[in-house]
């Protein structure tokens, strides 16, 4: 029989029941709370913008992200497989394959800030591929070449080359021994960043310069391939596996060009229980992709002096806050599930 007291009742317990309802729509808002992250990041400063990105963008989603720590690649990739770091978004694959031995068991790949346009290669000053005819590594074993780029007096051309532990390291000390180069080429492993300055100098001073670089970087903005500088290709040689010549390069004295490294992914690699016990990271990860136009950007207003880049990520954060948000509901979204 109906009753007031009793509608009222089934009324309150309705409106409970809502309140509980929507709380855990609430809650999802910031699904990371109460969980710390520790991050890292890798110690090339090109890659510095996009971690920071991510980072402002766990942050969004409740997550504690104190701070980000620097490492090597061979140190982060232990790290990860057991669980001392969570993640970093400065992989290069196919470069960093050779860590997957390292993290395989505890980590994966996931998602893509930038997929396929991260070049790599080596490049001279334009007056020296005319002067000297030069198109290839092979070339710098012809005296007049090496004279040329020999800034330190001891016969080999000098090559801005990788520091000990990154990627690019490994692949150039291959292409010093399969070219049989040892003799001709001598690699700078200094700080990156330092030593392509100093190449800078050298060269608003008249001198030559051979140097290793990937894109983006700021030191393609600095030096711009067609007016400074020009890629050039690694020599074929019997018996070495090369990656296969690339087409439309520009500004490559060939096309297509045999650069001797093959375009890169630059992902995120996280620790697999983490992303297990957090799937908004998950789908985070998989949903962010930057521009390289923008990382570009970026990193050539670094090299001008603007170095604060929690700024400059957060300003890139709010300039495209809509598909930013768009983002950040896909991971609300799967910490709902």
């Amino acid at each position: 029989m109906f009753s007031l007291k009793s509608s009222l009742a089934t009324l309150g317990v309705a409106a409970l029941v809502g309140v509980g309802a929507l709380a855990p729509a609430v809650a999802q808002d910031t699904p990371g709370e109460g969980t710390t992250v520790n991050m890292a990041q890798a110690t090339w400063d090109t890659g510095f913008f996009h971690a920071e990105i991510y980072r402002q963008l766990l942050q969004e989603l409740g997550y504690d992200v104190p701070q980000i720590t620097t490492l090597d690649a061979p140190a982060f990739y232990q790290a990860v497989s057991q669980g001392d770091v969570q993640l970093w978004v400065n992989g290069w694959f196919p470069l960093h394959s050779t860590y997957e031995d390292v993290f395989s068991q505890g980590a994966e790949i996931v998602g893509a800030v930038a997929r396929g346009g991260a070049l790599q290669g080596y490049l001279i000053d334009t007056a020296a591929a005319e002067e000297f005819g030069i198109t290839s590594l092979d070339d710098f074993k012809r005296d007049e070449v090496k004279e040329a780029f020999d800034r330190n007096g001891d016969g080999k051309a000098d090559l801005v080359a990788c520091p000990p532990g990154w990627g690019c390291e490994v692949v150039i000390e291959g292409h010093l021994d399969d070219y049989d180069l040892r003799d001709h080429i001598n690699p700078i492993k200094a700080g990156y960043s330092a030593s392509m300055a100093d190449a800078i100098a050298a060269y608003d001073s008249g001198d030559h310069i051979l140097f290793y670089t990937w894109t983006p970087n700021w030191t393609v903005n600095e030096l711009q391939p067609g007016e400074d500088v020009v890629w050039i290709e690694v020599p074929e040689a019997e018996g070495v596996e090369t990656p296969e010549a690339a087409a439309g390069i520009e500004n490559c004295v060939s096309d297509p060009c045999r650069m001797g490294f093959v375009a890169n992914d630059i992902v995120p690699v996280a620790n697999t229980e983490f992303l297990e016990a957090n799937p908004a990271v998950g789908a985070l990860l998989n949903a962010v992709e930057i521009p390289l136009g923008d990382i570009f950007e970026q990193n050539a207003a670094m090299n001008e002096g603007d170095d604060d880049i929690e700024a400059q990520a957060s300003t890139w954060i709010e300039d495209n806050r809509d598909m930013v948000d768009g983002w950040l509901e896909e991971a609300r979204a799967a910490a709902a599930m």
